[in-house]
This record gives C-alpha cells, structure tokens and sequence, in this order.
C-alpha cells in the first residue's frame, strides 16, 4: 500500500508495506535492556491454586502475567508527566501519530570525562532539521548490543542542555534517541535536557515526547522518514512504544 505525504510543500510517497521497526522488544529475563537499577522484567504463566496459565502444563491457553516498568526495560515514549508534579499521562498529550522525521547519526563528543551530544554536532543538521517534526538520534559506536545492553552504573552518553534547546529553537516536537536517557545517568535530579526540551515549567510543550531506548540498524541509511510513533494505552507518564520508520521517494 502506498500512501503519499506533503512535507514543506514537497510531494512524496511512501510504501506501507516496509516498514523498519526501530523499537526494542520486551523480553523476559537478561537478554531485555536495563536500566534505573530495578529487576529484570519477568513474563510469566499465572499460577492459581489448582491451576497454571501454560498449555504446557496442561492448561487450553496461555496466561501470562508482566512485570516491568516502561523506563527501564526497553523502547518507552514519555511525556512532561515525567517531571511534573501533578501526573500527566502520555494519552493526553500524544494525539496524533505520524510525523516527518530526519534520522540522524552523531558520535557523541568526550568532554569533561563524560559522552555529549552537543549543539554544534546538531547544527551541522540545521536546514534538515527546519522541515521535519522529529528527530531520530542514532549514536556511534551503534551494535546490536543495545537490543540487550544493561546500562546501570554505565555513565551513558547524554545531550546537553544547549542541544536540546536548540531542538526546540527548530521546533522539534518528538525525539528518539537510543539511549537510556537524555540526560545524564547521575546528575543530582537536574535533568537539564528533559526540561530544556520540554521548556519545563514557564512554557510547557505539553504536546512534545521523548523516546528513549530505539534501534536503528546500521542498514537503515540517515534522512527524511515518515514515523509513526505507535503507544500502548497506559494511563502513565511513559509509555512502551513502537516507533516505525517508512522511507520516502519523491513523487
């Protein structure tokens, strides 16, 4: 199926049937992405008195019972209820659900002791940047370990609050990004990045999200997409998602 797109007064098209998942999917156990020091997520049959929810065990169907939390295992949108105070849940501020996105691929910089991404490494993006409503962040060195990786005590790469203000001077309204966080994993609660995005608290993006925790294979080539940032209906701050990716071609 082929659907076409406007995007800054340009036509284009894009075939539904490829699309190029960039999500991380929940498994149970080790071989699940972890982070913000809590257990493994567990997958596992319900077990009653009498009863286990396995059809290996004799059961008609299997029922299974989850335990995780969207933060720390796997790809999760989150919105300003994140930081706030008063909850908001990413039901009432993602409405819509496909956007232009520009997929990009930076090295983050060694300053200080720490991996940035930084201002100037985005400002080499800044006409791409002005067209598009996301940004997909790919950072090197990109493995397919990050489909496992367990971040804890990892002092992963983060931006800086400069970068993500400048996401929002072009009007960046979603960003994905395959880290754990976009901010740094022990910074005293300052969060400097989320609410630099979010323009946390005088003039609040309700509107805006952040994914954390994608893959983007290094097949994938950088440019302009169509993303359709799928959630799952938690009544929650985050969100596990599902972000998808569909190339374009110029009509």
């Amino acid at each position: 199926m082929w659907v076409n797109f406007n995007i800054d007064g340009v036509e284009h098209k894009a075939d539904l049937n490829n699309p190029i998942d960039i999500s991380i999917p929940l498994r149970s156990g080790v071989e699940n992405p972890n982070v913000w020091y809590v257990h493994p997520p567990k997958i596992e049959a319900v077990e009653l008195e009498d009863w286990v929810g396995a059809v290996s065990e004799g059961s008609s169907v299997n029922f299974n019972k989850i335990s995780f939390n969207p933060h720390s295992h796997g790809t999760h949108t989150e919105c300003v209820g994140h930081i706030t105070e008063r909850k908001i849940s990413i039901q009432d501020c993602l409405k819509t659900y496909f956007f232009s996105a520009e997929l990009i691929t930076i090295a983050p910089k060694k300053i200080d002791g720490d991996l940035k991404i930084t201002k100037d490494q985005l400002e080499e993006y800044d006409e791409e940047l002005s067209l598009i409503e996301a940004l997909v962040l790919r950072t090197n060195p990109n493995t397919d370990d990050k489909l496992s990786q367990q971040y804890n005590n990892t002092n992963w790469a983060y931006l800086t609050k400069e970068a993500a203000l400048y996401l929002v001077e072009k009007d960046i309204k979603h960003l994905l990004i395959d880290l754990p966080s976009i901010d740094k994993e022990r910074d005293n609660g300052k969060l400097e990045a989320h609410k630099a995005f979010w323009s946390y608290p005088d003039n609040t993006r309700k509107e805006s999200t952040i994914t954390e925790l994608i893959y983007v294979p290094n097949k994938v080539v950088d440019g302009t997409y169509i993303l359709n940032l799928q959630l799952a209906s938690f009544v929650n701050d985050a969100s596990p998602s599902k972000p998808v990716l569909y190339a374009l071609n110029n009509l």
